[in-house]
This record gives structure tokens, sequence and C-alpha cells, in this order.
């Protein structure tokens, strides 16, 4: 072995003492040296993969092991770490492709044969939560999404939909929380933006979900729900001001029809 070689050898065996320590963060640092000094060796960046997820860095694990399987293509844990991280960020189908590879290279692998069920059964889950939310049972949906969410811990997709769900069935406070969250990760998310939005226009915030509404659709300007609700919310606002003027100046007839007209635009 040449020096580059063994110091690279020494600086993962330290990163695999930290690991056993849970030290994650040096794990990685020592790791990181031993890719620095041989970025050929598949196992090194298996190494840093495993380490990043259990970081929870999921995004960037997924690259380390992906790099892994590029450089060794029958290295068992690398398939089933890239599919581990497909999984935990709720994309199932490439999950199921990177385990179905594993068992290729070895069909007895109790890890893989796991896996693979856990995400078929993500993808079920999905299939179901589509069809339940077009028949606006959000109740079931919301339970989905909890199961999908047990091996897709990192998906934002599924904590935005029962986010959204949550808000349909008046549990503002949860899916505020579940939007703040994804929020503080990823300030930009459209999705979360919207949905704070819809807590805050169906809690009769108007003016307040219209500033969310508007962010959102400057994140992306083709996102339909925010550009629908922005123009109800608009709408609504300005039905209910004249509602509350001729309220005001005693014209209930009026009043009556403007409120019932504001009733018309969101029941």
């Amino acid at each position: 072995m040449s020096t580059t070689g063994w110091e690279a050898e020494t600086f993962k065996e330290q990163g695999n003492a930290y690991y056993a320590k849970k030290d994650y963060n040096e794990a990685y640092n020592y790791y990181t040296k031993a890719i620095d000094m041989c970025p050929k060796n598949a196992s090194y960046y298996g190494n840093r993969a495993a380490t990043l997820m259990m970081l929870g860095r999921f995004r960037e694990a997924l690259g380390d092991a992906q790099q892994s399987v590029r450089l060794d293509d029958s290295f068992v844990r690398g398939h089933l770490r890239e599919g581990k991280c497909h999984l935990s960020l709720g994309n199932a189908m490439a999950a199921c492709r990177s385990f179905q590879r594993a068992l290729e290279l070895d069909h007895k692998n109790a890890q893989a044969q796991q896996e693979f069920k856990n995400a078929n059964a993500v993808m079920e889950y999905e299939k179901i939560a589509e069809t339940d939310f077009e028949k606006r049972d959000f109740r079931k949906v919301v339970f989905c999404m909890d199961r999908a969410l047990e091996f897709a811990p990192a998906c934002h997709r599924f904590k935005i939909l029962k986010a959204e769900c949550l808000a349909m069935l008046g549990r503002y406070p949860e899916a505020q929380s579940v939007a703040s969250d994804i929020l503080r990760m990823d300030s930009t998310n459209a999705d979360a933006l919207y949905v704070r939005g819809l807590c805050l226009y169906y809690e009769d915030c108007i003016e307040k979900a219209v500033q969310f509404f508007v962010q959102a659709l400057r994140m992306a300007p083709d996102h339909e729900k925010a550009c629908i609700a922005c123009r109800n919310a608009k709408a609504l606002k300005a039905k209910k001001e004249d509602g509350n003027k001729a309220f005001k100046e005693g014209n209930y007839k009026l009043a009556y029809e403007l409120y019932t007209e504001a009733l018309g635009i969101d029941p």
C-alpha cells in the first residue's frame, strides 16, 4: 500500500472510532480527510454517507452514496444507503431501484428485502392519499402521510400535504407548526408559505394571509393554489368591507346580499 493509501486508511480508522462513539461531526471530518487522500475509494464515500445520514443530512448523504456505487457498482452497502436516502427524502420509486440493485447483488440481504417493502408501502400511501385528497377526505390523507413519514422523515412534500389537510380540517396550530418547521430549513419553500397563508386566511387574518400568498408567488410564480387563494382573499376582503359598510349604514338587505356573495367566494 502506498504512503497515501496508508494515511487515508489511518484517517478512516479514526473516523470509525468517532462513529462508534456517536461523534458524527468528528467522524465526518476524518472520512473527508480519507476521501481527500484517496478520492477513488468507494467505501470512504460509503462511510461518510452513513455519517451524514446519522446527522440527518440526507441530500448530502445521497450524493456520497451515489458516488460510492459509481466507483464500485458491486458495493451492496452503497446501494442500500442510496436507497435509504432516496426513501428518507420521499422518492420511493428511486429507492426501490436501489434496493432492487442491492438484491441483484445479494438476493438474501434481509435489510434490502425489508427496505424494498417499506419503499413499496410509501408508494401505496402516496397513491391512497392522492385519491383521498380529491375526495376531500382530509383526515385520511393526514393518516396516510403520517405513515409515509415514518419511512420518509425528511420529505417536505409529504409534510406539506399533511399541513394543508390539517388547515382544511381547522387544525391551524398543527398546520402552522409543520409549515414553520419547513420554513426554518428552507425559507423559500413556496408550498410552506402557501400553507401559512391558508391558516391565516381561515382564521380571518386576511391581510396577513395575502402577504404569505404573495410571497409564495414570488418564489413560485406559477403556484396555482397560492394564485387562487390570493385572488379569493382579495375578493373576500373587498366584499366583506362593503358588507360591513352597508351594515354600519343600516342597509341590512344590501349587507346580507354582500355577505352572501362573500360566502359564494369561499363557503
